[in-house]
């Protein structure tokens, strides 16, 4: 658009009324010529903006003719055009207008990229629903045929989209028009347009006539099936699905099962894929006589093909195909001629085809009851959880509440426990994650004797894992399983484990302790938080390293909400306030964020304050900024290799600002020494609250 001028479009135009208040309209008019491409797309993504200021008669006069003359502009710019045009009928005057809308969008409609395309197609969709049946057969069917006939293939494509929504509301002589116009898509000779119109076949069927659907759209459906180009033929497949759900069972056996049959034994295995795929909406829209003398044996051979790819999805659709069989001589299909060759599968060659079968194949114990379970399903179960591909292990393991609700899991346990271990192990991170994700569904169906025994090492193994991710997910494992075995198992089995961590040489795992007991502190309630684990908290302010410090500010402000009031006036309290004083700065600003936050929850319990007399401290302040550390300032003794916040990275561009050193705590008067009343009493009673701002630098 850069360059183009339009006819009264300008800040001239906008404003030459004198009026100040419509100069931002005439620069956002300006900007949609302007050469930068960011500056057209800011003005297009407001177009609605200067569609207001014009009025609904400048809008169609002026504004659409200029952006229709002007469509050559980049194809993030335009695609932006094509989204609004779609929400402009209101701007153009109404219902009445829409047509006016059209222009343009038949430009974007015909451009080369596809994602523009496209959204033109949806906008002229949504236009074409606010047209009057006069409007559209006098623009709407028009446009689609200029577009059908177009030279370029653009057009064409675009076209095939928009014949199931102006079909309906066509007079009958339209009718014979628009599918004449199909069916010229449908035979085109480039194969993009006619893979344009298979994935729009069933679309179209849907809105035609019974007589229409047997007598064009089946012999397309048949012509597409059989393209030379498999990209049609698989996306025909597609197409059935909608043209089955509209036809008698006798049509179905003659016009289209013969077709269905050939693709499912297709050449090329892309269109092998699409049937496998497609299954499950196949078999439903067939139903179930054709479903057992033709659809059956069709998926015997998918699940034995040749490519690999095919298998996998025709084993993803087993459980589905299994569901939707007669209750009535349901167990005698799945047993005779579909479980052989899931027994084939388990073996299988590829690793894609065993995680495929393993993520559903538990769902079927549901389908054949227990003693089918036991002596069928349970051996395939066995050997999948000794498999060596770990994506099949876990696959079993996610989905055993299947299994459990029908033999229960003890059958599986002598193998469960070796394939367990073996993922907890697994040098992939993310399969080691998967598992600890399982692990408290596991433990409430193994029970907690079970789980004390074989499992509960593991669960402290994690939080020793070199990856933070394990660590933090195993952390939120051991409050789940908190949950469901009770407090007095926690007090007794996780954490003095947990609590041992503290002494541990790893910073890292120091840290991970801090981060147990805030998740577990909620979990096990006052009394073990007290007593168990607050004094561990405030032992570790005293550690070396700024990193483990800061957290325990953290945690504290974390679990105070826990603590009675004692222990936050004698334990806490002289804590924080040390920490307040440490020669860190990330430490003292998270022990100032925690005395803050405590005090404030205190006293929003008990002693309601008004605003004004709020404590002022550091975190209380929102233009309180976390900065990087200055090149002079003292790191400590320890370097982490990461970023102790992730506000360090983000915020790395910001200049040094004046730092504030408020004063913590409050004073009743002058000179008099400052205090801190866990009930807040003093503060909301007798304290006046100053803020007291040191300026120790001039800033940057």
């Amino acid at each position: 658009m850069a360059g183009a001028a339009g006819p009264g479009i300008g800040p001239g135009a906008a404003g030459g009324d004198g009026d100040d208040s419509l100069y931002p309209i005439a620069v956002l008019i300006d900007e949609l010529r302007n050469e930068d491409v960011q500056l057209r797309l800011n003005s297009i993504k407001k177009l609605s903006t200067i569609a207001l200021a014009l009025g609904v008669e400048r809008t169609r006069t002026e504004l659409l003719p200029f952006l229709t003359d002007t469509i050559y502009d980049e194809d993030e710019v335009l695609l932006a055009l094509a989204e609004q045009l779609g929400n402009f009928t209101g701007l153009v005057g109404g219902p009445d207008f829409a047509h006016c809308l059209l222009p343009p969008l038949e430009s974007l409609a015909t451009v080369e990229e596809t994602v523009v395309r496209d959204k033109a197609v949806e906008s002229l969709r949504q236009i074409s629903q606010e047209h009057t049946p006069v409007a559209l057969e006098a623009h709407f069917v028009p446009l689609v045929k200029r577009l059908a006939s177009g030279d370029w293939f653009t057009s064409r494509t675009s076209a095939c989209g928009l014949f199931s929504v102006c079909y309906p509301r066509a007079s009958n002589a339209l009718k014979a028009e628009i599918r004449q116009c199909f069916r010229s898509l449908c035979t085109d000779d480039t194969p993009m347009v006619r893979r344009a119109a298979a994935s729009k076949l069933g679309e179209f069927a849907k809105v035609l006539e019974l007589d229409s659907v047997k007598s064009e759209i089946v012999p397309l459906f048949t012509n597409l099936a059989s393209d030379e180009q498999d990209s049609v033929r698989l996306l025909a497949v597609e197409a059935c699905v909608s043209i089955a759900q509209l036809l008698s069972q006798d049509d179905l056996e003659a016009l289209v099962m013969p077709t269905l049959r050939q693709a499912a034994e297709d050449k090329s295995w892309r269109v092998r894929y699409m049937v496998a795929d497609k299954f499950s909406e196949l078999q439903k829209a067939v139903g179930p006589k054709i479903t057992l003398s033709d659809l059956i044996p069709a998926f015997q051979n998918l699940l034995k093909d040749c490519e690999a790819e095919v298998r996998a999805a025709a084993a993803h659709k087993v459980k589905e195909l299994c569901e939707n069989l007669p209750i009535e001589g349901r167990e005698t299909i799945i047993m005779n001629q579909i479980l052989p060759y899931i027994k084939e599968l388990v073996s299988d060659t590829n690793q894609h085809v065993k995680s495929a079968l393993a993520s559903v194949i538990m769902g079927l114990s549901t389908i054949l009851g227990k003693e089918n379970t036991i002596e069928h399903l349970l051996p395939l179960f066995l050997a999948q959880l000794k498999d060596e591909c770990p994506e099949v292990r876990l696959n079993i393991i996610s989905n055993l509440d299947c299994v459990n609700e029908v033999i229960g899991i003890r059958q599986l346990s002598q193998s469960l426990l070796p394939a367990i271990v073996e993922l907890a192990e697994d040098a992939k991170w993310r399969v080691r994650l998967a598992i600890i994700e399982y692990m408290p569904l596991l433990a409430g169906q193994l029970g907690v004797e079970f789980f004390d025994e074989k499992l509960n090492s593991l669960c402290m193994a994690w939080l020793v894992d070199h990856v933070y991710a394990i660590r933090e997910a195993a952390t939120s494992n051991l409050m789940k399983l908190v949950q469901k075995f009770g407090t007095e198992w926690a007090q007794n089995t996780i954490v003095p484990k947990v609590l041992v961590m503290a002494n541990d040489p790893n910073y890292l795992h120091r840290m991970t302790t801090l981060f147990c007991i805030n998740a577990l502190s909620e979990a096990c309630g006052q009394e073990i938080t007290t007593k168990q684990m607050l004094p561990i908290v405030l032992k570790m302010a005293g550690d070396q390293v700024a990193n483990v410090r800061f957290n325990v500010a953290k945690s504290l402000q974390k679990i105070g909400p826990i603590l009675d009031t004692e222990a936050l006036q004698e334990e806490v309290k002289p804590v924080l306030q040390k920490l307040g004083q440490d020669e860190d700065m990330d430490v003292k600003y998270f022990a100032q964020e925690a005395i803050s936050g405590i005090a404030a929850r205190a006293r929003k319990l008990d002693f309601p304050v008004k605003d004004s007399d709020e404590p002022s401290v550091p975190g209380a302040d929102k233009n309180h900024f976390w900065r990087p550390r200055g090149p002079r300032e003292d790191t400590g003794k320890f370097l982490p290799l990461m970023s102790r916040h992730k506000g360090t990275e983000r915020l790395g561009w910001l200049p040094r600002r004046q730092e504030r050193q408020p004063s913590v705590g409050c004073r009743c008067s002058p000179g008099q020494p400052q205090h801190w009343d866990s009930a807040a009493a003093h503060w909301g009673q007798c304290c006046q609250v100053t803020l007291c701002t040191v300026s120790r630098g001039g800033g940057m």
